[in-house]
Formats: C-alpha cells, sequence, structure tokens
C-alpha cells in the first residue's frame, strides 16, 4: 500500500489542528477550575443534566452524550455525587438501569459556572473569528464528525443546537 503523504500546506494545517486540540481543553479545564472547582468534564456532565427532561438521564445515555465510558463517567458521577451536584438512583422503567439527575445544588452549579466558560469560549474561539470563518468552522467540524461518527450516534447533541 503507497502512503498517500501529506503536501505542505495540509502538513501545515494539520499541525495548526492538533494545536488546537491539544491547547483547547487546557485553557477550558483551568478557567472551570480556577473559578467554579469544576474540570471541563465535570461541567459536560452538568450542562448535558441541565439541559434533559427533568434534569435526569440514564447513565447509558449520559455515557453516550458525553463520549465517555461508562467507568470514567461512573468515576465522575460519583465524585459529583459526593459535592452534592448530582443523584443517582435506579431507573423507575428498567431496574436494570441507573439514572442520573442534577440536584438544585448541581443546577446552581451550572448556573454559576456558564457565564465564566461561556466567556472563555468567547473570548479564545469564538471572537478570534469573522462571521464568515465561523460559518466555514461549522462546515468543517460537520464534515469531520461525518467521518468520525459515522452512524451518527453523537448527532443528537449537535443537532440540538441547530
Amino acid at each position: 500500500m503507497d502512503t498517500r503523504w501529506l503536501t505542505r500546506e495540509q502538513l501545515s494545517t494539520w499541525v495548526r489542528l492538533l494545536a488546537v486540540i491539544e491547547l483547547l481543553p487546557g485553557v477550558l479545564d483551568s478557567q472551570l477550575r480556577r473559578d467554579s472547582q469544576l474540570t471541563h468534564f465535570d461541567y459536560y456532565v452538568l450542562a448535558m443534566l441541565s439541559e434533559a427532561d427533568k434534569r435526569t438521564l440514564r447513565m447509558t445515555a449520559l455515557a453516550e452524550l458525553t463520549a465517555a465510558t461508562l467507568a470514567r463517567l461512573s468515576h465522575v458521577v460519583q465524585r459529583l455525587e459526593s459535592r452534592g451536584l448530582v443523584e443517582r438512583f435506579p431507573c423507575p422503567h428498567d431496574k436494570r438501569a441507573t439514572n442520573a439527575r442534577l440536584t438544585d445544588a448541581g443546577w446552581a452549579k451550572v448556573r454559576e459556572a456558564a457565564p465564566g466558560h461561556v466567556e472563555t469560549v468567547r473570548r479564545n474561539v469564538i471572537d478570534a473569528l469573522t462571521p464568515e470563518q465561523m460559518s466555514q468552522l461549522h462546515d468543517i467540524a460537520e464534515a469531520i464528525i461525518g467521518r468520525l461518527d459515522p452512524e451518527g450516534r453523537r448527532a443528537v447533541l449537535h443537532r440540538h443546537y441547530d
């Protein structure tokens, strides 16, 4: 099999995308840890629960939405539960399943953390781009997601915002 090496322009673009992938999570995590004592993933879990019906999701659905393994999610939810931000309970429709629900304290934490998080996203990503670039980034992300998630398992998450 012949390797299709990247052109100089493709390599230049690729290393810039890698830099974004590497740098952005640290920026988001640092702000949330400093201002809200949450990791970015903690915030993401709380945010997904905050948008769910009755602020409740099955753990399997929450794992799918956050692209986490059940083991990782269980560990994080256990930590959030110990802080009183989330509670777990048996699913009333399927006793084999477990639900996670955002508590009132968790809802307050999301509302407290959201403004700083949004400002960090805006300052580091949104405001760095022109409206045309934002549209291009949307299309680029959609094309890449189509390759990474061909079955569209995560489509429900990003299509929710369209």
